[in-house]
């Protein structure tokens, strides 16, 4: 895209930002201490919980570590782009919250839809979290859910930023169109999600990449079209709380 062209896109007018200097100009070297902290957010969230005697207090634990996941890449992206980084959020009203809804209800359908074609010729992992909320009390199981909530808005971070630095490079340095970039990055940082699911999912690449890849895909047109990350999260909180609640009152779900 021509450095006009890009320029003429401003944040005003609905743009993605940090691509294309606005709102201010980021280098790649500069990237490169946001994408660390998007890795050092997530191995915050997996890593191993220390031993502790008390079933409760190892749920305290995990929210701490729900909370370093999105607080990392943003404290990063803070030092890098200083008071822009706020850039990424913007203000949440009803169209917002209706379109939270509908792309939430939309990933829903996508995924069910991929997931029973893909389990005609592939097996499928259970998400044991997920199937363990069942057995918690409810002190644990409150936790546990208020834990989504940053856990959630890690999971953008993960996917929004790599989205936001491949178009950059793509546009600034490959010379690719605005558009064709817009495409590749959304593809590659679905698949950058599906891989963070993989252990989670004891390595089922074809689960990860084909069902949480295409899931991811959908969830990502809620930031496409707002460019707001809080309504993607919104998505996908909706729709996680869903599926929980489907867990919780509907047996055969999990």
């Amino acid at each position: 895209m021509p450095q006009a062209n890009a320029s003429a896109l401003s944040l005003a007018d609905g743009d993605f930002p940090f691509y294309n200097d606005e709102p201010i100009a980021l280098s790649t070297w500069q990237w490169v201490p946001i994408l660390l902290g998007v890795a050092a957010g997530f191995g915050a969230l997996v890593a191993p919980v220390p031993i502790v005697t008390n079933a409760f207090a190892a749920s305290a634990v995990q929210f701490v570590q729900a909370l370093l996941f999105p607080a990392l890449p943003l404290l990063a992206l803070a030092v890098v782009a200083k008071n822009h980084w706020t850039t990424l959020f913007a203000k949440v009203g009803w169209r917002e919250v209706k379109w939270m809804i509908g792309i939430g209800l939309l990933n829903i359908v996508v995924s069910a839809c991929v997931a029973v074609l893909v389990q005609k010729w592939f097996a499928t992992d259970a998400n044991p979290t997920v199937a363990a909320i069942k057995e918690l009390p409810p002190a644990q199981l409150i936790l546990f859910l208020l834990k989504t909530i940053p856990q959630l808005l890690g999971e953008e971070l993960l996917t929004m930023l790599p989205f936001l630095a491949i178009l950059f490079v793509l546009v600034k340095h490959a010379g690719l169109s605005r558009r064709a970039s817009i495409l590749v990055a959304w593809f590659v940082s679905a698949a950058i999600f599906g891989a963070a699911h993989l252990s989670t999912y004891d390595w089922n690449w074809i689960q990860c990449f084909v069902i949480i890849g295409s899931a991811r895909l959908v969830l990502t047109l809620a930031y496409l079209q707002s460019k707001n990350i809080l309504v993607s999260a919104g998505a996908h909180i909706f729709c996680d709380w869903t599926y929980f609640a489907g867990v919780l009152f509907i047996p055969k779900i999990a």
